[in-house]
């Protein structure tokens, strides 16, 4: 049986862990973009180790019902805490119950804070013979040097949208929907699957697109146009918080919460990159290049000089690492807005 079916993209990551299931290292850590699949394909490796083959065990896995598999997940929507991480030193010298080792899979291992890492280092300085550490994060520096070192690095890049597209046509999608979702989830296949369905997806792409035409210098326009791309995003946050639901607990709430948060941020620089796209697209029709967005009428590319498009494009994917420093969107978008309007 193909333990990765289902997975889009990845094919060169896929590949490489197939060979490591057989004999793993003591801890991994995948790293990429939030959406891309890294936790999806973390939870498929985990059932390679443990039950390779046997279909009931890997639906275990995937229902995170296995007893040798053990998530390890943060205590409310903020941080790991240094209790998790020596509860788990604590499980991982025991001997498991079913599988030949225990998988302990942080799908959030970016929340760890320095004390619970520190926790956690020495067993990953001198691992257990039966327990494998599968460390999720978005960038290597969510992780002290001392821990990421001591992993085996996974790097995902994100899908090509025709991948993406011909995926979820395949699942059924109807093929403009199909290119709607893959077109607004930048290469992230997590985010096309929860936007496959939603009627709002080719409005917010347009809400991105018609922001250069309504840039202004007027006193508060910048900060109008902010909420008014921000709240674009409401419809869709609310469907993938409907995808997400997963109980009545505090920790399923929780865990909504942070997978809501996440979305939200992947939708913003979905926004942001679509944005960056019209400028590019400017710049490349004037010198008679392709473009990317060939439902924007050629009028409008030629409304702004290419070298003031180019500006504006690398202002515009300069704001990507402004929201993921937990800064307020609106206020951002406006200080972002304010900024392009000026650039001549």
């Amino acid at each position: 049986m193909n333990l990765f079916e289902g997975v889009i993209g990845h094919d060169r990551v896929v590949a490489m862990l197939e060979r490591e299931a057989e004999r793993p290292a003591h801890a991994y850590l995948f790293t990429g973009p939030s959406g891309v699949g890294k936790a999806t394909v973390a939870r498929r490796f985990a059932g390679a180790l443990l039950c390779p083959g046997d279909a009931d065990g890997l639906r275990r896995v995937d229902d995170a019902t296995h007893p040798d598999l053990h998530l390890v997940e943060p205590e409310g929507r903020t941080a790991l805490t240094v209790d998790q991480a020596r509860a788990t030193v604590a499980r991982a010298t025991r001997t498991p119950v079913e599988a030949n080792q225990k998988v302990f899979l942080f799908e959030e291992a970016g929340m760890m804070n320095d004390e619970s890492a520190n926790a956690l280092l020495k067993t990953l300085e001198e691992p257990s013979a039966t327990a494998v550490f599968i460390l999720v994060v978005e960038s290597e520096d969510d992780l002290p040097t001392t821990v990421a070192s001591r992993c085996r690095v996974v790097r995902f890049g994100r899908a090509g949208e025709a991948e993406i597209r011909q995926a979820l046509v395949d699942r059924d999608y109807h093929p403009d929907q199909a290119s709607e979702a893959a077109r607004i989830s930048g290469g992230r296949p997590g985010l096309a699957l929860a936007l496959a369905e939603e009627s709002d997806v080719a409005d917010y792409r347009k809400v991105w697109l018609d922001v250069p035409g309504q840039l202004s210098l007027a006193a508060g326009d910048a900060f109008r146009l902010a909420e008014h791309v921000v709240g674009a995003a409401k419809p869709l946050l609310s469907a993938i918080e409907e995808t997400q639901a997963g109980g009545d607990t505090k920790e399923a709430k929780d865990r909504m919460d942070r997978a809501t948060r996440r979305a939200g941020l992947a939708l913003q620089v979905s926004g942001l990159e679509i944005l960056a796209s019209w400028y590019r697209d400017a710049a490349a029709a004037q010198f008679g290049a392709a473009v990317r967005n060939t439902d924007v009428p050629a009028v409008d590319f030629a409304s702004i000089r290419p070298q003031a498009a180019m500006q504006r494009a690398e202002r515009v994917l300069a704001t990507v690492q402004v929201l993921e420093g937990n800064q307020r969107p609106v206020l951002a978008l406006a200080s972002l807005f304010a900024d392009l309007a000026v650039i001549e």
